[in-house]
């Protein structure tokens, strides 16, 4: 089940006796079931609102829907996208990543840096950024899940760290576009029977991602450790190995958006990046990803990447500044946790007054 919780222990590993099973599996199941359900309507909603948003602006800009501007769009928030579908990997596991712009902000420096010195060609820069990026991720991975410092410290923390590496090696230094290889920054602008490359390669990870998630051992041990550790400790599961493994995941990920980061804007430096944390975690958590853990799909957080870039182009439109972005930004997050919080406390009561009779 994609958005639920681990419907059986895997055959790997030693199976609970029947008592624990039936104490553990009946409640799960069913509030699996309930947060598959909410995730769904979750997703069908912000299509909704997306919907009424573009007919809305259109009204006052009607270029607002025009396939230029759409597409422009689509290709900025596919940058958003793809590192929150690493994002929402880590918080389905009851965890987040805050260094996530850091990672995006360093990788995009050292591509931007290697291809202007000519030290690797394009391909080979591209897979540098990309290993940096995972290199980052098993650093907060090493954290989280074997040193036990908790999430929100340890990636604040890296988020610094990162952030001061990223400054100590560009200083001053900034890559403009004509410094890149010709043509490097051409899959920003292309497009393939009129579908944008950079949509794509969005869909094509939330593609294999899903598949993962829905599959896979690993994909159901990570919606088993985010929705009930306690019982994910019972049935055998690794959850270090599965929380590292989604924070190295999520700065793969990172490194992904880093290269693409460089292929949009071109001009790089080493403030790439600065603030996105907040549109990468609130296009998550809008999207349906359980703030608490153990719900939510990629699909939703790439739809949720889609929202916040609809929003943020159609503010200049409808004459409201930017700067109210930031804002906009924060109080989606607070709805949708405490759209979740909500949620999970009629669950609870519900479960508790099953449990009464």
């Amino acid at each position: 089940m994609a958005n639920g919780t681990l419907l059986s222990a895997p055959r790997a590993v030693r199976e609970p006796s029947t008592a624990d099973a039936g104490a553990i599996a009946a409640p799960t199941r069913t509030t699996g079931q309930r947060l598959a359900v909410i995730a769904r309507q979750r997703e069908l909603g912000l299509v909704a609102i997306l919907i009424v948003l573009g007919a809305g602006v259109s009204l006052k800009s009607p270029q607002f829907l025009t396939i230029d501007n759409l597409s422009q769009v689509a290709v900025l928030a596919s940058v958003t996208a793809v590192a929150a579908l690493g994002e929402a990997l880590v918080i389905i596991t009851r965890n987040v990543d805050l260094s996530v712009e850091a990672t995006i902000g360093i990788v995009a420096y050292v591509v931007a840096v290697t291809l202007e010195s000519h030290m690797f060609g394009a391909p080979v820069a591209i897979l540098v950024g990309i290993c940096l990026g995972l290199l980052l991720g098993i650093v907060n991975g090493v954290l989280v899940a074997f040193l036990r410092v908790p999430s929100i410290v340890a990636t604040l923390g890296t988020l610094s760290v990162f952030r001061g590496i990223d400054y100590f090696i560009a200083g001053s230094h900034q890559v403009p576009v004509a410094g890149l290889p010709d043509g490097f920054t051409d899959p920003a602008r292309s497009d393939v029977f009129g579908i944008p490359v950079f949509v794509i390669l969005t869909v094509a990870v939330v593609a294999v991602g899903t598949i993962i998630l829905r599959s896979t051992r690993f994909g159901r041990q990570v919606y088993a450790v985010g929705s009930n550790p306690e019982a994910a400790a019972i049935l055998g599961i690794p959850s270090r190995r599965v929380v590292f493994t989604a924070f190295a995941l999520c700065g793969g990920l990172a490194g992904v958006a880093g290269v693409m980061w460089v292929m949009e804007f071109g001009t790089i430096n080493g403030t790439a990046a600065t603030g996105a944390v907040l549109a990468i975690v609130a296009a998550a958590v809008v999207g349906g990803v359980n703030i608490f853990g153990g719900s939510g799909t990629l699909a939703g957080a790439a739809l949720g990447a889609l929202f916040l870039g609809f929003v943020a182009n159609a503010l200049p439109l409808i004459g409201l500044n930017q700067f109210y972005l930031q804002a906009i930004y924060g109080a989606v997050i607070l709805a949708a946790v405490a759209a979740d919080a909500l949620i999970l406390r009629q669950l609870q009561r519900s479960r508790t007054r099953r449990a009464g009779r």
